[in-house]
């Protein structure tokens, strides 16, 4: 997820204050619908609490309705704060098409310690966890891109005790890594991995992903896979397992081709969907399967 904050606590229907300021000089229109998938896929990670650009914000009916529509008729909704954690779960109470995923963004966590705030902020995540329609703690990990020498200790104390909170519900992990693979396969290894374990929107190598499949766990591709410059990605796709893999759109970033830099929604997917077969030589069908099994062995079925 791209760094943003503020939802404050609001009602699914309200339409949230998260949003990255656009430089107004692209086209921003929201894409047209793809062909729907036959097989109905899950999006694994996504983010209906930000709007991107801001005033063109999707409310969750309006969501539901077109990603349904496209084959896609569940979601998981990720909260990256303690706002957005708290809608995740609102929202997950209110749409049965809809589970949470709840942390503190890696980004966050320097953030909250410099204020005072940590401890209390993953304290109320972890009560949070508690709710069954949380199905996953998460996005956590590390993000050396943002985030300088004096504020990963912080993110690594955060992504640790993020790991003792999954295990300790029996939460899938969601992981966020941005140029800190080596630190966060380190971290899992040394903490110990909880038993479902999913590298969301994964930006590792052929290498990488065949060490993290060799462990059971699951590489959630978005739509950084179509893009043209992403050869070693598509080349780590190649090499996962197909019980391994799942499908996200991170939206209303990342944004598959070909409407990169568009807003991003879960309606999308079949694009992904499509262009990970292409890579995997799978028929599309065989692939939406597979995905939509493993998304129920990941994050339980809903």
């Amino acid at each position: 997820m791209t760094e943003a904050r503020g939802t404050g606590d609001r009602s699914p229907s309200e339409r949230p204050n998260r949003a990255r300021h656009d430089d107004g000089r692209r086209d921003r229109s929201r894409p047209p619908a793809p062909e729907p998938l036959r097989v109905p896929v899950a999006d694994s990670h996504c983010h209906l609490d930000i709007a991107d650009p801001p005033d063109d914000w999707l409310d969750v009916a309006a969501a539901l309705a077109s990603s349904g529509a496209a084959g896609v008729p569940r979601i998981v909704q990720i909260g990256c704060d303690r706002a957005g954690a708290r809608w995740a779960v609102q929202t997950a109470r209110q749409y049965d098409a809809i589970v949470a995923g709840v942390a503190l963004h890696p980004n966050e966590a320097p953030v909250l310690a410099a204020a005072g705030e940590l401890d209390d902020a993953l304290a109320e995540i972890d009560a949070l966890a508690a709710d069954p329609r949380v199905r996953a703690v998460g996005e956590t990990g590390l993000d050396y891109f943002r985030t300088g020498g004096d504020g990963r200790q912080t993110q690594r104390a955060s992504f640790r005790a993020h790991i003792e909170m999954a295990k300790r519900h029996g939460k899938a992990l969601v992981i966020h890594d941005r140029d800190a693979h080596a630190d966060v396969l380190a971290t899992l290894e040394e903490v110990g991995a909880p038993e479902r374990v999913v590298f969301h929107c994964f930006s590792g190598d052929a290498e990488m992903a065949r060490h993290c499949a060799e462990r059971g766990w699951f590489l959630s591709f978005a739509g950084t896979v179509t893009f043209r410059n992403a050869d070693s990605l598509r080349a780590a796709l190649a090499v996962t397992p197909l019980p391994q893999l799942l499908v996200e759109t991170d939206a209303p970033y990342l944004t598959p081709m070909p409407y990169r830099g568009r807003p991003n929604a879960s309606y999308l997917i079949p694009l992904t969907v499509r262009a990970m077969a292409a890579v995997k030589g799978v028929d599309e069908d065989e692939l939406a399967t597979a995905i939509t099994a493993n998304t129920d062995r990941a994050f339980d079925p809903w």
